[in-house]
């Protein structure tokens, strides 16, 4: 019974406990299985030979049972001729057969009850074997599992996240810096611009206004002659030019000695 000790060994140890100890769960239950397959192997052989055993002890059984009658039969037949000590002796033998017949009986009983007894054994190991493979699929999907979230795990607790979301933040104002230097300097020069073309706007229509006031006058005969010596609208416009211009510049020439 030593092979179905063996067995029992195999499905009483925790399988959790040696899964732990190994360095390749996988591989592990894999191993189990193999060892599991062995001892069936093994079980499947011994129930052979116990099978074998029953039988030999069934046909000694039937052979000393056919022995014990007919010696029973030849004492008859002494008898049945009057020869009694022939009859006696012819029953000596079936009292030899019938003890043969008792020692092959229990014989016989012992194996085929160890035989059974074994074959239960066989068809348990069967079972759990069929259990075993069913759930090593399942054992092997959950080792990786765990060794995925494992992984992640310690990648993502590589991570320093308070010092990576601290640089996000850091390059955030610097952008937000930009587009306010950005925005600012779009607006001075907008409002520059539209200033100066106001300017613009408004020498023009003087200038119209004037032109328009010198005709009425020289119609009517007021144009004094210090008016004539005044600046045409050409002349007021490129004048409003060059002033414009030499604003700008001094304007530039300040700003460069702040920023120094």
């Amino acid at each position: 019974m030593g092979i179905f000790s063996r067995i029992s060994d195999i499905f009483k140890s925790n399988v959790n406990d040696l899964i732990d100890r190994a360095e390749d769960p996988e591989k592990m239950v894999k191993q189990i299985i193999m060892d599991m397959d062995k001892e069936l192997q093994k079980s499947v052989q011994a129930l052979g030979k116990a099978v074998a055993s029953e039988r030999m002890a069934e046909k000694q059984l039937n052979d000393a049972v056919r022995k014990s009658a007919d010696w029973e039969a030849k004492a008859r037949a002494a008898l049945a001729s009057g020869n009694t000590d022939l009859a006696k002796r012819a029953l000596a033998q079936k009292v030899k057969a019938d003890e043969e017949v008792a020692t092959y009986k229990e014989m016989h009983d012992t194996i085929s009850n160890q035989t059974e007894a074994i074959k239960a054994q066989v068809e348990t190991l069967k079972a759990k074997m069929a259990e075993a493979k069913s759930r090593q699929a399942m054992l092997i999907a959950r080792s990786q599992m765990a060794d995925t979230q494992k992984s992640l795990a310690q990648t993502i607790g590589g991570i320093d996240t308070s010092s990576s979301f601290e640089k996000f933040n850091r390059m955030e104002q610097k952008v937000l810096q930009k587009e306010a230097e950005a925005e600012a300097f779009s607006e001075m020069a907008g409002a520059q611009s539209q200033k100066d073309y106001e300017t613009f706007e408004q020498l023009q229509t003087d200038a119209k206004v004037d032109t328009e006031l010198q005709r009425l006058m020289a119609e009517m005969g007021q144009l004094s002659p210090d008016v004539a010596g005044e600046p045409t609208l050409e002349e007021q416009i490129a004048a409003a030019e060059a002033a414009a211009a030499a604003a700008a510049a001094e304007g530039a020439v300040a700003q460069a000695g702040g920023d120094a």
